[in-house]
């Protein structure tokens, strides 16, 4: 354990912690990571690029990819350095104030991710139901209001925790359980009284990503209602293919977190590492493959990535054989 303040006992440096009992092969697990580090940023940095360029992805659909993609790099940006940095340099030492900056970036990108998904069903939703209305309901304006929506809806509710947790004092144990820091793992080192913390820690999940899933599941209850009423067999699939990627994405941000919340709660007592890598699979396997899915599923955006790396090649191999 890192130094502790004799005098008033008061944690200054918090510990994070990478895989327990796996720490003989951080170098080899460190392969896997800095690669899924960089397919989470050429991916998302490729579709977030195409999108801005091309006019013809300027709708309802890819625009909202494109959120989703920003706030995919965001949370990765936030949460695999931290991981590398203990497989390859054994660093595990946090300032309070650089682990509460951290907390604070990785739940807000989490809630944005959360937000976005929802808005992507409100998309489907109308997309399916009411095809004939679909341009004119969701007008840029209206994509604007969502996205300015989402924004200050997570800023809201995010700020005051790091606000709060300033009034704290941290004692005896300052090892934190993951490998960043997170707003549950820090308030049990602190020796002060967090009923208020909790409290409103609890009301941020539920008001957020808790809303969001219920109301993604209610899209989806609506959307099914829709498909059943056609006539057409082949009008269903093709319906219910475009909601594919959409479906993966919300299967790949919210199984890992139901399931750790009830092993958490309700489950038998396992390892550590259990705990650990259902967390980082929460946080670092959406970043990665939801630009993977779409780029599979979705043929506009392969065909533009395709087109605009060609033509960037193209032109550098132009410009090469001109000098």
């Amino acid at each position: 354990m890192l130094p502790v303040n004799s005098t008033n006992s008061v944690v200054f440096t918090f510990l994070v912690t990478g895989i327990p009992e796996l720490e003989a092969l951080y170098i080899w697990i460190s392969i896997p990571f800095c690669a899924m580090f960089l397919i989470t940023m050429v991916g998302n940095m490729s579709i977030i690029i195409v999108i801005w360029r091309e006019q013809t992805l300027h709708v309802p659909m890819y625009l909202f990819l494109a959120m989703l993609a920003a706030s995919d790099l965001g949370l990765s940006l936030f949460t695999f350095p931290s991981m590398l940095r203990i497989f390859l340099l054994a660093a595990r030492e946090m300032t309070p104030s650089v682990c509460f900056t951290q907390m604070f970036f990785i739940h807000t990108f989490q809630d944005l991710e959360s937000a976005v998904i929802l808005a992507m069903a409100f998309d489907r939703y109308v997309a399916i139901s009411h095809p004939l209305h679909y341009h004119s309901i969701l007008t840029s304006t209206v994509i604007a209001r969502i996205g300015l929506a989402i924004v200050v809806r997570t800023l809201t509710v995010q700020l005051p925790l790091p606000i709060l947790l300033r009034r704290l004092h941290f004692c005896c144990s300052n090892v934190l359980s993951h490998s960043y820091c997170l707003h549950p793992d820090i308030i049990k080192l602190s020796c002060s009284n967090t009923r208020v913390n909790s409290i409103f820690g609890l009301f941020v999940v539920l008001s957020t990503m808790g809303l969001d899933f219920l109301l993604i599941l209610l899209s989806y209850v609506l959307i099914l209602r829709t498909v059943l009423r056609m006539a057409s067999h082949s009008g269903r699939l093709k319906a219910l293919n475009t909601c594919i990627s959409h479906l993966c994405a919300v299967v790949l941000f919210f199984t890992p977190m139901i399931c750790l919340s009830m092993l958490h709660r309700f489950g038998p007592r396992l390892p550590s590492h259990v705990y650990v890598t259902l967390a980082n699979m929460h946080f670092l396997i959406p970043p990665v493959m939801n630009p993977i899915v779409y780029v599979v599923k979705t043929k506009q955006i392969r065909d533009k990535i395709k087109k605009f790396f060609i033509i960037k090649t193209t032109k550098k191999a132009h410009v090469t054989s001109i000098t």
